[in-house]
């Protein structure tokens, strides 16, 4: 699959099956994310939509421009899928509200594509133009390459180690990152 046009939007009301569908995709396999691989759609669209977040959804067109039908006095909205998602939000509360948190999430078909890297760009200029002075990752597991590769190539650095802080589903108790990096 190659993408012929990827948008990065906010997410919408009408994104939350595609969110979910990725979120638990992502989640069940339970080798990235310290969240119950049980969390019913309910609980996980409220952590992902909730009030103090900025959800976003990248999409890819379905067919090129010129592939759609034309309808006489209508035109055509193109066919977009949604193969990723992100969140933003302030990192703490109070005198830490200055440094973001955020959270991505690819479908799997995506990935390797450059959808991770294009949300997390994306990301880092909404922070910016959010106010936001720093970016912190709390939870990077360590065994999770191609996520790691990316936040060094962004700037990200390794400032800490949680040792064996996240139970692996096939590797066991391994290794968790805190990876910073500064906005200004």
């Amino acid at each position: 699959m190659v993408f012929k046009r990827l948008k990065i939007r906010s997410a919408t009301e009408r994104d939350r099956n595609a969110i979910w569908k990725i979120f638990h995709e992502v989640v069940a396999a339970g080798d990235t994310y310290a969240l119950d691989s049980g969390l019913s759609r309910e609980e996980a669209l409220a952590y992902w939509f909730r009030a103090d977040t900025h959800t976003y959804v990248a999409e890819q067109d379905r067919q090129s421009v010129g592939d759609g039908v034309a309808v006489p006095g209508k035109l055509e909205v193109q066919d977009r899928e949604i193969v990723g998602t992100y969140i933003l939000r302030a990192n703490q509360a109070g005198p830490g509200a200055h440094v973001a948190n955020a959270a991505y999430m690819v479908a799997k078909d995506a990935r390797g594509l450059g959808v991770g890297r294009n949300m997390a760009e994306h990301s880092l200029s909404e922070a910016r133009r959010l106010g936001f002075r720093a970016m912190q990752f709390n939870f990077v597991v360590s065994t999770n390459a191609s996520a790691i590769h990316l936040w060094q190539q962004l700037g990200f650095k390794i400032v800490g180690t949680l040792p064996g802080a996240f139970r692996h589903s096939k590797l066991g108790y391994v290794d968790v990152y805190v990876m910073f990096r500064s906005l200004l």
